[in-house]
């Protein structure tokens, strides 16, 4: 049964609803229309820390998806679990991914960034200065690009870019 069909609880049921009514008066196609249903489906499995059908879901999503924006969210997803299970060069593939297909996606580019700070921080609990600063610089520069396309999002990136002195190139 797929899960759009089973879900419990009433904000899902709600969205579920209310994207079927939209699937049915907007004017897509039918392979389209598929595509959605396997994406929601993905994020409904996501949201429930089912990882293994989230990723089951995104991918025949991706498989039928064509807009490279739509796709976006998709890749983006993706990365999303990736980077929940520890997997962080996985998840930098599919957050590069995304942002090839939509460069106007700020929470991929606060991801990469946080991923390169998380290694930075790596890089000093086993001595490594020059590697951490190369790493802390390169998560600089994605949160100077994700703050530049959100201007009030990511504050503590914000705080962390003024404390280091790596707000401005």
């Amino acid at each position: 049964m797929p899960r759009s069909q089973r879900n419990d609880n009433f904000i899902d049921k709600t969205f579920t609803v209310i994207a079927d009514i939209l699937l049915k008066v907007l004017p897509t196609s039918k392979r389209e229309k598929e595509a959605f249903t396997y994406y929601r489906d993905g994020m409904s499995a996501q949201a429930e820390g089912e990882y293994a059908e989230a990723l089951q879901n995104y991918y025949e999503a991706l498989r039928l998806e064509i807009d490279p924006y739509d796709r976006s969210y998709i890749l983006y997803n993706i990365g999303l679990i990736h980077t929940s299970n520890g997997e962080h060069t996985k998840a930098l593939d599919f957050y590069y991914q995304a942002l090839e297909r939509n460069p106007c996606l700020p929470q991929a580019l606060n991801n990469i960034a946080v991923i390169y700070h998380y290694r930075g921080e790596k890089a000093i609990e086993v001595g490594d200065a020059q590697a951490s600063e190369s790493l802390f610089d390169k998560a600089a520069e994605y949160w100077r690009e994700a703050i530049r396309l959100a201007p009030t999002n990511y504050i503590e990136a914000q705080n962390w870019l003024k404390i280091t002195g790596r707000l401005v190139d």
